[in-house]
């Protein structure tokens, strides 16, 4: 239930994954429609996972309080107002105020690195070549300490490299390697690495049968919006390609809240709204409902607002020209209502209403209507940090996470290559089993196995055969071996893994 207008307004849960936005000026109610969204979809067993930009949603994890307007707006609705509670994990990039989420370098893809480093096109051909050399030689590249020592690699061996893959500049890799320096100031060295999220952690029910509200803290994250966007679209377009397809079910698996949405489109190239376009446009046959929450509807492009079905309409303001546009786009998106004029009510909702209008059955989206939102059950405002501290200790995926993995990958593959005589990566490239292996992909990169001649200087080729043939000889069950046979190229160029 969201609330009530001449009658009860309800999302349908089999609609909810046909997606929805909830706009609205800062103070009118966002986070609160937000809130009453989640708590219905929890208590319906649908998993949640929110953006918490302020660290007000975090108050769900506990019980509201019976406050007079709380009380009175219940009446006003109907219904009796009932504290309550929900089942929260909370997660963190940076991982001080909830468990790290963490993805790989390669899983992440050169495209969103592109983005993530503002790279030019010349720049960005340079990170493809350099990507593409890594999947082509079974080099793990998992955070930015690989990502750095393959770039000099390419660097330093850059005639050989371009034959194989087109021309480069060392200039271009020179200024990747100022960018990554830049973004890991950033703490983005924090998200790339392992071990990587399994993105269905997120869709988990506790033993009431209660969906899990997966609450990531934003505050900090929100002052490196390229890191947040990049983020999010790195996570739909993970769960695009990891759930199967399910058409639609009486109830969403998963639904996303991702507030602040414009950070997700503004400056955004080509490529990449291309991308997120074309994952909230299929996502939905995955059982996954994704709505944006942000200030003004001109933020979200208008492909993506054409695929939000359900919309909650909050007050805004109209003392700019652009202001103006906004009221005017916002009321068109609705099916009018002839009791009253849409954009004129848009300027005279009250805080805590709102012009509302969902889908109905057969997917037509209800006439609009000036609706009050339901109070939330659960706490109106951010948790302690103690009383953080104590869900997250509490948490189900508590030590799953937590501690950082650095197993050997493309910068120990790499920096071995000084140890290894050249006779020795000769010898493994001859031979047969996984030295031969090795062989094959000297022969593809080189153009042919490398042949001993006491030369002074080793070719890229033997370097990589050298490096990768010490890994395999010291152990047999290097993940290395396995990453070849289990990885797809996604969405937008990255690299995931079918678990």
């Amino acid at each position: 239930m969201i609330g009530k207008s001449t009658k009860p307004e309800y999302l349908t849960l089999k609609l909810a994954n046909r997606h929805g936005l909830v706009a609205g000026a800062t103070g009118t109610g966002k986070t609160v429609s937000l809130q009453v969204m989640a708590e219905g979809l929890s208590n319906a067993g649908v998993s949640v996972f929110a953006a918490d930009i302020k660290g007000d949603l975090s108050g769900i994890a506990a019980p509201g309080q019976s406050k007079e307007a709380f009380v009175k707006r219940a009446e006003e609705i109907g219904i009796a107002y009932q504290p309550d509670r929900f089942p929260v994990v909370f997660w963190d990039i940076f991982g001080e105020q909830g468990h790290p989420i963490r993805a790989t370098v390669t899983e992440m893809g050169p495209l969103l690195l592109s983005r993530l480093l503002e790279l030019n096109d010349t720049q960005e051909g340079v990170l493809n070549i350099a990507f593409r050399m890594a999947d082509d030689n079974n080099l793990p590249v998992v955070d930015l300490k690989d990502l750095r020592a393959l770039l000099t690699f390419v660097s330093d061996h850059a005639d050989e490299v371009q034959k194989k893959y087109g021309n480069l500049a060392k200039a271009s890799i020179g200024a990747i390697q100022r960018q990554l320096l830049t973004l890991e100031n950033q703490g983005a060295d924090k998200f790339l690495g392992e071990p990587a999220l399994e993105i269905t952690d997120f869709i988990r029910t506790d033993r009431d049968g209660r969906g899990v509200v997966n609450i990531l803290a934003a505050d900090k994250l929100m002052t490196r919006p390229r890191l947040y966007a990049s983020f999010l679209v790195w996570m739909l377009s993970e769960l695009f390609e990891m759930l199967p397809e399910v058409g639609d079910l009486d109830k969403p698996k998963l639904v996303f809240f991702f507030d602040e949405a414009h950070l997700l489109f503004n400056d955004a190239p080509k490529p990449l709204l291309d991308a997120v376009q074309q994952v909230v446009r299929l996502i939905r046959s995955k059982g996954v409902g994704v709505y944006f929450v942000t200030q003004n509807p001109l933020d979200v492009p208008e492909a993506v607002l054409g695929q939000l079905g359900n919309k909650i309409q909050h007050a805004l303001r109209a003392f700019t020209p652009r202001d103006q546009k906004a009221v005017r786009a916002a009321a068109e998106t609705f099916r009018q209502n002839p009791d009253f004029k849409t954009d004129e009510a848009i300027l005279q909702l009250a805080v805590g209403e709102a012009l509302v209008s969902m889908l109905e059955p057969g997917g037509v989206p209800s006439v609009v209507e000036r609706t009050l939102i339901a109070p939330p059950t659960a706490r109106v405002g951010p948790l302690t940090e103690a009383e953080r501290r104590e869900v997250v200790a509490a948490s189900p995926l508590r030590g799953k996470y937590d501690e950082t993995l650095d197993r050997e990958s493309a910068y120990e593959m790499l920096a071995k290559r000084k140890d290894m005589p050249a006779e020795t990566a000769q010898g493994t490239a001859e031979s047969g089993g996984l030295g031969g292996i090795l062989g094959q992909i000297g022969a593809v990169l080189g153009g042919g196995a490398p042949t001993s001649g006491g030369r002074a200087k080793m070719s890229m080729t033997e370097m990589v055969i050298r490096s990768a043939a010490q890994s395999f000889a010291r152990s047999a069950s290097t993940q290395i071996a396995r990453e070849a046979g289990r990885i797809i190229r996604n969405t937008l160029g990255g690299v995931s893994s079918r678990r």
